[in-house]
């Protein structure tokens, strides 16, 4: 068991576009459990024992759902945004953890073992290079809507562009971040602070802190995983494409 790596989950949003009255979206079930808790045994085949979870809104509908699993709670009261739920996440990992894996309650990648060498190998590529982040990027035929991956013609990532803010050139393509992050602790202390509010939005995204790294000439990289079964749960319709996808149905 690796006692330095921890694991932040963020399962505070709102999840509108489900119009879910009393529950949380990451506790509706996804096969035989509920999404959240699939995340979570994830977590725990890769030997993570450290694992924090950001709750927010309908927060006892997730705690509920993950009774007697040894977890650490965090309270984000207010819906900021995901660079603010993992400031709060931050705050309750471990002095020991020197870095921490971050994932959304909604990902089912993480849901399958058969996708634990992958995030092994995340994590290796991390710990070999000793980098400040290193993040899983994934190709989607039909990226529509997804931020994409922009590399310079070294391959060296330049920068995540989402959709509405990309070229016509950039929206051809197809490599793009599904949301699975490990970070230094190191970096994360340094520079979480330093995340600005969208000025369109008013919330602070993860994301930017990408953007930070790489005009600081820290250390960033990728794991290119291709043409993978992933998908992120934010409608109905989609939570049912998730299990055509993870079922083979």
């Amino acid at each position: 068991m690796n006692k330095n790596l921890g694991a932040i989950i963020l399962a505070a949003g709102k999840g509108k576009r489900m119009q879910l009255d009393s529950h949380n979206k990451v506790t509706l079930r996804f096969g035989e459990k509920t999404i959240i808790l699939h995340i979570v045994h994830f977590l725990k085949d890769l030997d993570i024992s450290n694992i924090v979870v950001v709750v927010g809104h309908h927060r006892q509908s997730v705690e509920d759902a993950l009774l007697g699993e040894d977890i650490i709670f965090a309270e984000q009261k207010e819906q900021l945004g995901t660079g603010d739920a993992l400031s709060f996440g931050l705050k309750e990992l471990p002095t020991e953890i020197t870095d921490v894996l971050v994932t959304y309650g909604d990902d089912i990648f993480l849901h399958s073992k058969k996708n634990v060498p992958t995030i092994n190998s995340l994590l290796k590529l991390h710990k070999d290079k000793g980098n400040a982040i290193t993040f899983l990027t994934v190709e989607f035929d039909n990226p529509i809507g997804l931020g994409r991956i922009v590399r310079g013609s070294d391959g060296k990532i330049l920068e995540i562009i989402e959709e509405k803010d990309a070229t016509e050139s950039q929206k051809k393509i197809k490599e793009i971040n599904p949301g699975c992050f490990i970070f230094s602790i190191e970096f994360l202390k340094k520079y979480i602070s330093k995340l600005k509010k969208s000025t369109v939005t008013g919330e602070y995204y993860l994301t930017n802190l990408i953007d930070l790294a790489i005009k600081d000439n820290e250390k960033v990289d990728t794991l290119a995983a291709g043409n993978i079964t992933w998908r992120g749960i934010n409608t109905k319709e989609e939570l049912q494409e998730a299990e055509r996808l993870y079922y083979g149905k």
